[in-house]
């Protein structure tokens, strides 16, 4: 099915555009959405007469979207979850996970904005990018540890995938000073 996009759609096209898509996506997505229109002449002249409402809504968007970015760039957040000592997680942090502790912190983020290709199953400082506008991304460090302190204690660079690390034990070979002189002394006796 060929549509007009009427939007920027990374991978697909610029506004105006007329692409050829598979029909599911058109008919699912592009159009419910208000993303695309189908392309037939009554819809193109439709599109040229609303092209400059269509740029200004864009470009208020965008300004929106960079406005948001510049605060949350660089931004950490942490959750807490419940791990193993090997630092793997008993769950999962998912695209609705993160969204919901970015939103705690008073910015307006969808789940659909948060690019994760797989959920993190790991406890540590993980990078990860949102799409806040077809032209306007941001990058956030999601710190995910056991505790406060263990995020605190990441965060300096620790790696807290050792018992060592998490309980802050030391293993030291024995030495003879552990043995009580008395007894040696009954063994000999």
């Amino acid at each position: 099915m060929e549509v007009i996009l009427l939007e920027r759609i990374s991978r697909l096209g610029q506004m105006g555009e007329t692409v050829k898509v598979k029909d599911g996506f058109a008919r699912n997505f592009l159009l419910p959405q208000g993303k695309a229109l189908r392309a037939n002449e009554a819809n193109k002249k439709k599109f040229e007469g609303q092209r400059a409402q269509l740029e200004a809504r864009n470009l208020e968007r965008k300004t929106e979207a960079q406005t948001i970015a510049d605060k949350l760039n660089g931004k950490t957040f942490v959750a807490v979850r419940s791990a193993g000592e090997t630092g793997q997680l008993y769950g999962s942090v998912t695209t609705r996970d993160i969204a919901d502790l970015i939103t705690a912190e008073g910015f307006s983020i969808n789940r659909n904005q948060v690019e994760l290709n797989t959920p993190i199953k790991t406890i540590g400082l993980h990078k990860i990018v949102l799409a806040l506008h077809a032209e306007v991304e941001a990058t956030v460090t999601i710190n995910i540890a056991r505790t406060a302190d263990e995020a605190e204690r990441q965060v300096k660079g620790e790696d807290l995938t050792s018992a060592e690390a998490i309980y802050g034990i030391e293993e030291a070979p024995l030495s003879d000073e552990f043995f009580d002189e008395d007894e040696e002394g009954e063994e000999n006796a």
